[in-house]
Parts: C-alpha cells; structure tokens; sequence
C-alpha cells in the first residue's frame, strides 16, 4: 500500500506519490530535473553555490513532525513531490458541483481553465527566486542568509509540485507549460513572468522582509483557495505548500519587526523622540520609522494587485466550476453556491469612492483580498505593539485599499493612503510622502553590509529572539566555502 505520510527516496525525486511504480511521470520528471538545476545555478542565490546550508527538508507530510534540519549544498537538495494525505470520500465543497465526489482527475470542461490557474500558480515560485537572487551579497546576518536560503529552496519545491501536477494531468500541454516555467525571467523585457509584482526589484533586506510578509501572504490566500479545489490532487498538493508558507511569512514578520526594534531602541539610546525626525535617526545608522511605512505601502499595493480585478467573471467561473474555493470555504456559513448572494465592493467612479452591492459570485476576488487584507493586520498590529513597548509614538497603517494600484476598480486612482481623493497633480507631487523615493532606495542600499561572523548583525536589524531550530546565538547557519 503507498505511504502516503512518509517520503520516498528511492527514485531521484523524493516523492509520496509513488513515483517508483509510475515510470511515465518519473521518466517526464527526470527529464525535466537538469533544466531545474540549470535554471537555479543561473537565477538562484548568486555566489553560495558551494556553501554548506543548515536547511529543513521534508521528509513526511504529518503536521507533527515534518521535516528534518542537516547541512546541504543548495544545488544537492533534494526537491521533491509531496502531496498531502488523501481524505476519504473527499467532496467538492463549493459551485455548481457541490457535494459530489473530488476529482481524481481533471474534467475536460475544465482543463483550460485548471491549467491557467496551476500555470500561475506555478510561475511565482521561480519568479521569487529571480528577485531575491542577490541579496546573499549583502546578507545582515548568518540566520537571516539562512533564512533567505530556506524560502528559496522552499519556492523552488512549490515550484516542483505545480510541475508534478502540469506533467502527471496535463499531458504534452503540461510537458510544454513546465519548459515554459523555467523560461521566463523576473523582470525581463522580452519574457517577463506572468504577474507585475514578480517582475519587481527586491533591491535590499527590508523589501525582502516586506515581501516575504505581504506577497507570500498573498500566496498563502491563494493557496488557501486552490486547496479547496474540486481537483483532489491540487488541493492536496496546496495543503502541504501552505505548511512550508508559513515559515516565509513568519520571516517577513520577524525581519520587519526586528528591524523596528533596532530603530527604537537606536532612537531611545540617542535621546531621540520625534520619529520624524528622519536625518538625526538615519545618523544613527537605523532605518527610520516613515520609510519603514512607505515600504510597507509598496509592498501591501503591489500584492493587492495580485488578486486582480475586483468584479471577474474568470474568478466566479472557477468557484462556479468548483476549481477555486473562498479562503476556507468549509467554515462560511452559506450555501456554498452563491446563487443569489451580493457582497459590497468598492469602486472610483467620477472622483468619487462609492461601495455597490454586486453579485457574490462575481466578487470572489474581492472577498479573498478582504480576508487577506484583516489577516496582513495582525502583523502590523505586532508591529505597534513593539513600537508602543519602546515608548515611541508613531503607529504603522495598512494603506486605503484605492491607494497605488494598477490593477482593478481603482487603478491610477489618485488616493491618499488615508483614502482621500485628491487630483492627479497633487498625488504626484506628494508620492514621495508615501511611496520610497530614490534618496529612500539609496539611503537603505547604504546600510546593505554584510555580516558573516558566527553571532553578528548589521548595525540596522536586531538579532531574534529565539534561533532556528533552538540554535544558539552564535551558530553557523551557513559554512562559507573557502575558495
């Protein structure tokens, strides 16, 4: 009987699929696997190919005890297939499918569809990769180059699971949608990756905290819905990767927090209490407090746009089609159909903000994007309770939901972060209050050093409170190789 907890070595791929006895799609895998490796000795971690990392490595898909911690090589580590567990008479939970059996296999009516959403899905893993490509140069720290290193290897399997599923399911579409992946290139002009806020720069380690807590969120949200698919393989295949997210996230959240913590206490050891006083506290070699909050406004609007269009008749056919469930679907409390529900949107209409009542199956995206945007809030209410803790008044916000986009009811809308709508002149003459300047960029880029001793930390960031692992404070989480 296939074990379907514990994973497999023994094919090339570590799997819990039972990749041994399926020599098709182990032989379309293996074949695929040096593309991979090249692909990441060319976009992956620039520089540490040879180091030694102390990386986490699945080797179950049981929730209490999952993953193992040794010391890898990046391009030696071993990426694998893992599925969660499979629920016995598994039933559609939502659309017009609703209570009957899960789908082993993908209907036809749907395949186009199934395979644009596992295509998306599939190209941010790599693209995130991309981006984060060279901040090992200018690591903070041995546990944060670490970290770092943890995500990227993690993407990378998030991106070996979608690939499973185009290769297995999808036939010579899939074979050619996979190529297709290690293709494009984060920010390139003639192949870019498929959603604008993967071709973005992550210039420097707070974009990077910033991105990991907001864009990865928007991935956990994402994932959230996809494993509520009708399609059982995706569903599981999304449970087991929202376990692995959650580590991302809690970088993000640490990275900005710790960096607000080394601010406040600089600011407290200085005798300084005007948080806006930015030249005097950027003297001290710390990241002030504002541009800490532009950042934020960067990152909260670029993953907005992720959800896309607030009103999508794409998103009401996959929850119709029972593709694409809400963010958990099994625990809202209505007839899972939407057949005469409305749920409020907002909208910019002739200058004004004005919030209608549209039809609930045509405001999936609205809804999913709600319930990222009330769970992005604890984080940033983390944040204020450090901030408080120090005794510095200034309080971080979530930006108005109008404010900076680029996609949807409100692209180009010229709103203040505050939601006030004000003309187009004036929004951009006051971008900079709001938004990272050039000066901002290059005063961060300033503080980029690298610090690679056992136990040390950039002058900008504090050190966690607790190590991976339960490691001690001066621990090797990456053996620099000697040349």
């Amino acid at each position: 009987m296939l074990d379907l907890i514990n994973v497999s070595y023994d094919t090339q791929i570590p799997n819990n699929v039972g990749l041994s006895s399926d020599r098709r799609i182990l032989k379309a895998l293996e074949k695929w696997h040096p593309g991979y490796i090249n692909w990441w000795k060319g976009s992956g971690p620039d520089g540490f190919l040879e180091d030694l990392v102390y990386l986490r490595t699945a080797v179950s898909v049981d929730p209490k005890g999952w993953a193992k911690f040794d010391y890898v090589k990046m391009p030696e580590y071993r990426w694998g297939i893992l599925l969660a567990p499979q629920v016995e008479d598994r039933r559609i939970p939502c659309g017009e499918h609703l209570g009957e059996p899960a789908w082993q296999e993908v209907p036809g009516e749907y395949r186009s569809l199934m395979r644009r959403l596992v295509v998306i899905q599939g190209d941010t893993e790599p693209a995130s990769v991309e981006q984060q490509r060279f901040l090992g140069k200018t690591a903070p720290s041995l546990y944060d180059l670490r970290n770092l290193f943890q995500v990227n290897v993690e993407e990378g399997r998030h991106l070996w699971a979608m690939v499973y599923i185009l290769q297995k399911y999808f036939g010579k579409d899939g074979r050619e949608e996979a190529d297709e992946l290690l293709l494009r290139q984060s920010g390139s002009a003639e192949k870019p990756r498929m959603l604008g806020a993967f071709n973005e720069e992550t210039p420097d380690w707070l974009s990077f905290f910033m991105f990991t807590y907001f864009t990865d969120r928007d991935g956990k949200m994402q994932l959230e819905a996809l494993a509520q698919s009708g399609f059982d393989p995706l569903s599981r295949t999304c449970r087991f990767m929202l376990t692995e997210e959650a580590h991302h996230m809690f970088v993000g959240e640490t990275g900005v927090g710790r960096t607000i913590q080394r601010t406040c206490e600089a600011m407290n050891a200085a005798g300084i209490t005007d948080p806006t006083d930015i030249d005097k506290i950027r003297a001290l070699g710390v990241i002030d407090l504002p541009t800490i909050q532009k950042k934020l406004n960067l990152h909260y609007t670029l993953s907005l746009d992720l959800f896309g269009s607030e009103v999508s008749t794409n998103a009401a056919n996959a929850f119709n089609s029972g593709i694409k469930g809400r963010y958990q679907e099994t625990k809202i409390d209505d007839d899972h159909r939407l057949k005469d529900a409305t749920y409020p949107v907002s909208e910019y209409v002739n200058g004004k903000i004005l919030l209608r009542e549209v039809p609930a199956l045509t405001a999936i995206n609205m809804r999913l994007r709600d319930d990222y945007s009330k769970d992005a809030l604890g984080g940033v209410k983390r944040w204020n309770a450090l901030i408080k803790k120090n005794g510095v008044a200034f309080e971080m916000k979530l930006p108005h939901g109008g404010f900076h986009r680029q996609i949807g009811a409100f692209k180009d809308a010229p709103i203040t972060p505050e939601g006030d709508v004000i003309s187009a002149d004036d929004w951009a003459a006051r971008r900079d209050e709001w938004l990272p300047s050039t000066a901002d960029g290059d005063f961060i880029q300033s503080l980029m050093v690298t610090v690679l001793e056992p136990g040390e930390y950039a002058g900008w960031i504090a050190p966690p409170r607790v190590g991976i692992d339960n490691k001690p404070g001066d621990f090797e989480y990456v053996q620099i190789h000697q040349a």
